[in-house]
């Protein structure tokens, strides 16, 4: 006869902690925070917040996991709540303090697998709001592949005037170009950040928020829901409810995020115009995740998917407003229709995509926030990977179309935010010129600062149009210009940015997907043998461990990279015994 097939353990990994007799002090430990004899036969799932009040898109998440917590319990689940840190980028920007960014998003990571593995948690609800807090959640929920559910925090609602953190930054460059007075300049400080939630456009929390959901790892319309709301309360307690379902169907991680699960998330981010974070962070899920995902499948899937949504920063509306008129799901089912999406994909709601996607409705006629297929906005996607003599391994352009397509000109170079943020403000910085900012990458930062004071500067300045960047650090979302990130190999290793000098001729060509120097080969080489690397910015504490151990932006900038990473292809999912989340 035929075996049965096993029956999921709801407690594989919390009766390991709280069973029999050489479990006893385990046992009474919890007692002291609050479980009952009943307790210890449930399943245990952590609620993983990222909450503290030096940022609004955190300072609500208390109370989101409460509500998480109480879902949990009430779907039969025993529910315990812990925190992990986070950084503010909008905060930090254009200090030394920024280095620690993408570092938190490591830091947050570990520690969430840290006390899921150390506490026995059977399941996991991670509940995030700013920029490196998602993509940490879900490299932890990756490694740990134990049943989980995400949840985002929720965007801001505009600011007076529609503006938002953006606003700000570009107002500052307004005002060292005299066109915004001190006055002007207070006042839109103090309207742009009305409350909770995380910045307005799609810049990277928008758009992690949309991938993850894409991804399958949150419930349906996670990602397009006001910070503060009835609707992101709910969504938290139907998070708790869904990942004790998960825990009874055995369903992890491992079985969502497969590679097509991926290919969603990159269609669906280059559909909405998303943040060139969205490369970055998506390479450092699947490092976590063990599927194979390269700088060449955003050219490859690009190609043929056009950007469709027109938000900040690059175009007219906010998050807020893709909200009122039904989030990214209408969009993802136009995409599904058009053959763009994986329909078979699992997620955690316990359908396939398709099935999830089934009694979507279209966007109200008349919006003009998405468009429709057969007139986008760019016939493919903004998210441009570009190879050439600056740049062997890659680097990541923010093209919409918007900028034209081709720059050249000389190079201003400079060796560092500060420097470069400077010259632009003081009004060095002229037309045609290619700013150049080294040492900024991953370990030269370290930690790859966003670059968004310098942009912002740039387009204040109304030099928009005639000035480009080129960085081995990275940009916020709310970048916008013709501007190249990601330089890889970086300088701080000898990458051909460490090389590059003032008045270099460099060509950004997006069509042909180069970047250039007209330099010739044996300038470069007597150049190299000339070089030396700078001294490292910190010798001690977390940013001299994180320069030592990290990977390139190629392949993430990550601390525990797996250069040729396992392919989850093929992986068969386990459906059986799990009821859909309404």
């Amino acid at each position: 006869m035929p075996r049965k097939p096993t029956r999921p353990d709801p407690r594989q990994y919390s009766r390991l902690v709280t069973d029999g007799i050489t479990q006893t002090a385990s046992r009474a430990m919890l007692r002291a925070v609050g479980y009952t004899d009943a307790d210890f036969e449930k399943p245990s799932i952590g609620i993983a917040s990222t909450w503290s009040n030096i940022t609004p898109c955190n300072v609500h998440l208390d109370g989101l996991a409460v509500a998480a917590a109480a879902g949990a319990e009430a779907a039969g689940g025993k529910s315990r709540t812990f925190n992990t840190i986070t950084v503010s980028d909008g905060i930090s920007m254009g200090t030394p303090g920024m280095r620690y960014s993408l570092v938190s998003r490591e830091v947050i990571a570990d520690s969430i697998e840290t006390v899921a593995g150390a506490q026995g948690f059977d399941g996991i609800v991670a509940i995030g709001g700013c920029d490196k807090n998602m993509p940490g959640c879900l490299m932890a929920l990756a490694r740990l592949d134990r049943p989980a559910v995400f949840v985002y925090g929720g965007t801001i609602r505009p600011g007076a005037q529609r503006r938002d953190i953006v606003a700000v930054f570009e107002a500052v460059g307004g005002h060292a170009a005299g066109r915004v007075s001190d006055a002007q300049l207070h006042e839109v400080e103090c309207t742009a950040i009305p409350g909770a939630g995380s910045c307005g456009g799609m810049y990277t929390a928008n758009t992690m928020a949309s991938a993850i959901e894409a991804l399958g790892m949150s419930l349906p319309n996670s990602s397009a829901q006001e910070a503060v709301s009835p609707t992101k309360t709910d969504d938290c307690r139907r998070a708790g409810e869904a990942v004790v379902r998960l825990v009874k169907a055995g369903i992890r991680p491992s079985q969502i995020l497969t590679r097509k699960a991926f290919e969603n998330a990159i269609t669906t981010v280059i559909a909405l115009g998303g943040s060139t974070n969205a490369v970055l962070h998506l390479l450092a899920i699947a490092q976590a995740a063990r599927v194979r995902l390269t700088l060449d499948d955003f050219t490859r899937i690009g190609r043929r998917v056009p950007v469709l949504a027109d938000l900040k920063p690059s175009g007219k509306y906010l998050m807020s407003e893709l909200v009122a008129i039904g989030g990214i799901r209408p969009l993802m089912k136009r995409l599904l229709g058009a053959g763009l999406l994986h329909g078979e994909c699992l997620t955690v709601s316990g359908e396939t995509l398709a099935e999830s996607l089934a009694g979507v409705a279209d966007y109200p006629a008349g919006q003009d926030v998405v468009r429709d297929l057969d007139r986008p906005l760019k016939p493919d996607s903004h998210l441009v990977v570009l190879y050439g003599n600056l740049a062997p391994e890659g680097a990541v352009a923010k093209i919409s179309g918007k900028e034209g397509l081709r720059f050249e000109g000389h190079a201003r170079v400079f060796d560092s935010e500060e420097a470069s943020l400077q010259a632009i403000l003081d009004g060095r910085v002229r037309p045609g010129d290619v700013v150049v900012i080294r040492y900024e990458g991953p370990r030269g930062g370290p930690g790859m600062r966003e670059m968004l004071s310098p942009t912002s500067a740039i387009m204040g300045k109304g030099l928009g149009a005639e000035v480009a960047l080129i960085t081995d650090g990275r940009f916020s979302g709310g970048s916008h210009g013709f501007v190249v990130g990601h330089v890889s190999p970086e300088a701080a290793v000898g990458g051909p940015l460490a090389l590059v000098r003032d008045g270099d001729g460099i060509t950004i060509d997006a069509r042909r997907r180069e970047v250039s120097l007209a330099v010739s080969a044996a300038e470069l080489k007597r150049r190299a043998r000339a070089w030396r690397a700078p001294k490292p910015y910190a010798d001690r504490g977390v940013l001299a461990k994180y320069a030592r151990v990290v990977s390139s932006a190629s392949l993430g900038a990550v601390t525990d990279a797996l250069p040729e990473p396992a392919p989850r292809t093929g992986r068969r999912r386990a459906r059986k015994g799990i009821q859909k989340t309404t």
